[in-house]
């Protein structure tokens, strides 16, 4: 367990047992330790009983006001400049909150999936920077995972906590060097919240009302979502919980251990795939089989061999000897684990979706084995299911993917109100598969959040990443058209792109650098957000014209000139490629020329078209402005796209 859990546990113990109290209070993301935004009015809320007279002070203001009839206070304080620490007093009849410790600054709602979520502890930087992390004047906030079918007043417990090393290794590494580079380029305090949740298509985070507007969801209009999507949000979170909290019946009852009772075990051959009458679900079944060994294996080193990942738990004699990594486990080995006599082997699985059980290994590779002698396991193994898709409706056990909102309810709708800076936003792996979609699904999101806040606040995001092995010929990619589609939702105002496609990995979907990810965000943000007299982002495209059979492509935002990653060391640009009327794009042969880039190829004698970093993996582009910052990845054509239908 990490030390900002331990932190929170305690807190939660406190403030939780304060609040069953106390007859006034507030959401939990009101805490000691807060950043409340500065240069803008600044808005407290909570619940009270109807005959409480509420009183409120903070920073020489005070306000009295009684709850309206359903049992909401609200106060709003005046603009402030940024400073503290300050205290904040909430009194009501006989019930007094105070919050410590706060400051007025510049707070940023940083959300996403997984690549947001990522934690500074898995950055390659990570035993220098959180050594070196302790700042005052950064706070951080992380908001549990809820998912939900109606919108919530609140969020799950949590607080604020001062940056430092027990608090910042479990935080988002992109929003923890984001506020970092901000923080130390201004001067002003900074509240970082961390809103994310892992693997989430951006349908889930949009509200229910702007979910009209997109076609999917349109016909349920004046429905609510729990009558159209038959779940309740109590519904959903159990089934999370069973399926990744590890609250299952198995867990629950602890069928794991052997004197357990063993009533409602059916039989299966294994290994093969789940077959009979688990072969169209998914869900959380658990395998069992016990084996005998002889006295020579007694406490000695022991391998099993069981074709399992890692996403999948191995208890072996009531003990988990495994620990989740989502990685193969085919080779787990273990010490002092076996016995004489009888041991007892469960495996728990998880399955989200496709095929399951022991199915990636050979009869005469499953097994146990030690000392060289192998024990084979091949035959009848008992089984019972804890978690089965058949007892819902529903298309994906990855549930906040599987209807509009449902994280919007939950862990965005709540924190309308709080005053923000800006967002920060890294998502779209969530919905590769239909990147021509996500060209109105993204500016949608903007749109909708900025109408809940009531004002239309910077919004900044990172690019697609590279990912997947480089392509050896011009191809088409379905990652491209979404960094295409995150190119065109620039044309929202307030708006800006960080690209980093340099700066992935083809074999690694969660690439370690986030430093540089936070780096370019907050240049991004330096020049949108507090109008700064800088590039911020890299060359963009204007247009293109065609002189003989060379493509002469024009770039704005060049800085003094544009140039290559390497500062033009050997005089040339990778990534480009040109098609003529066959649209049979082949690879280029590119040169800068001032703010232009010239294009040819020998192959190609009236070129029509040019793309550039158009790949799943374009890692080696390097066009860059004056500053250093990658101009994205684009196209010239406007040819049908492989994810538009």
């Amino acid at each position: 367990m990490g030390k900002w859990y331990k932190y929170l546990i305690l807190g939660f113990l406190a403030l939780t047992t304060a609040f069953a109290q106390a007859k006034v209070i507030l959401p939990h993301f009101f805490s000691d330790n807060m950043v409340l935004q500065r240069d803008m009015p600044i808005h407290i809320w909570g619940q009270a009983d109807k005959n409480e007279m509420i009183t409120v002070k903070f920073n020489g203001f005070v306000e009295k006001s009684r709850p309206d009839k359903t049992g909401r206070w609200d106060f709003r304080f005046p603009v402030m400049k940024y400073g503290g620490p300050l205290s904040l007093s909430i009194l009501g009849n006989d019930t007094a909150i105070v919050f410590d410790n706060i400051l007025i600054g510049d707070v940023w709602l940083c959300s996403g999936q997984s690549n947001m979520e990522f934690q500074l502890s898995g950055d390659y930087t990570a035993s220098n920077e959180i050594k070196a992390s302790e700042n005052k004047k950064i706070r951080l906030l992380k908001v549990p995972r809820n998912i939900q079918t109606q919108e919530k007043e609140d969020i799950p417990a949590t607080f604020w906590m001062e940056c430092d090393p027990a608090t910042s290794a479990d935080f988002s590494a992109i929003a923890y060097f984001f506020g970092k580079n901000l923080q130390k380029e201004l001067d002003i305090p900074m509240g970082l919240i961390e809103d994310c949740f892992g693997g989430t298509n951006i349908e889930t985070w949009t509200s229910w009302e702007a979910s009209m507007n997109n076609d999917l969801f349109a016909k349920y209009k004046g429905q609510t979502i729990e009558k159209v999507f038959g779940h309740s949000g109590d519904e959903l979170n159990n089934i999370f919980s069973a399926l990744f909290l590890r609250k299952d019946d198995g867990i629950i009852n602890k069928w794991f251990l052997p004197e357990t009772d063993k009533a409602g075990w059916k039989k299966m051959y294994a290994p093969k795939a789940w077959d009979e009458e688990l072969k169209e679900e998914d869900g959380v079944v658990w395998f069992r089989k016990e084996i005998t060994l002889p006295e020579s294996v007694d406490a000695k080193t022991a391998k099993l061999h069981l074709g399992i990942s890692g996403s999948d738990l191995l208890y072996l004699n009531g003990e988990l000897v495994n620990n989740p990594s989502y990685m193969d486990m085919d080779n787990y080995v273990f010490e002092g684990k076996v016995k004489a006599g009888i041991n007892y082997i469960y495996v728990r699985f998880l399955d989200l979706g496709g095929a399951s059980g022991f199915r990636r290994i050979k009869p005469e590779d499953f097994c146990l084995e030690t000392d060289g002698i192998k024990f084979f396991l091949a035959g009848d193994w008992e089984y019972k299911s804890a978690l089965l898709t058949s007892k819902f409706r529903l298309e994906t056990l990855y549930l906040p993917n599987n209807f509009a909102s449902l994280l919007y309810n939950g862990m965005i709708h709540p924190l309308i109100g709080y005053g923000i800076k800006g967002a920060i936003w890294y998502q779209g792996e969530g919905n590769l598969g239909e990147a021509y979609k996500y060209r109105k699904l993204f500016p949608n999101l903007i749109s909708d959040w900025r109408k809940q806040w009531g004002y239309d606040f910077p919004f900044i995001w990172a690019q697609l990443t590279s990912f997947q092995p480089e392509a050896d010929v011009p191809e088409e990619s379905g990652w491209a058209e979404l960094r295409e589609a995150q190119n065109m939702t620039l044309s929202l105002p307030n708006t800006g792109q960080a690209v980093i496609t340099d700066i992935g990995d083809a074999v690694d979907i969660h690439p370690k650098n986030k430093k540089d990810v936070g780096y370019r965000l907050a240049q991004n943000a330096l020049k949108v957000a507090y109008g700064k007299n800088i590039l911020g982002a890299g060359p963009a495209y204007e247009n293109m014209k065609v002189d003989d059979n060379k493509v002469i492509l024009r770039f704005s935002n060049t800085g003094i000139g544009l140039s290559t990653r390497d500062n033009n060391k050997y005089g040339y640009l990778h990534g480009f490629s040109v098609a003529g009327d066959d649209k049979k794009f082949v690879w280029a042969k590119a040169f800068i020329e001032g703010d232009n880039v010239i294009v040819f190829s020998d192959k190609v004698a009236k070129p029509m078209a040019v793309r550039y970093g158009w790949a799943n993996n374009p890692t080696e582009i390097n066009l860059t402005n004056s500053d250093g910052l990658l101009a994205s990845p684009f196209r010239t054509d406007n040819w049908q796209c492989i994810t538009e239908h």
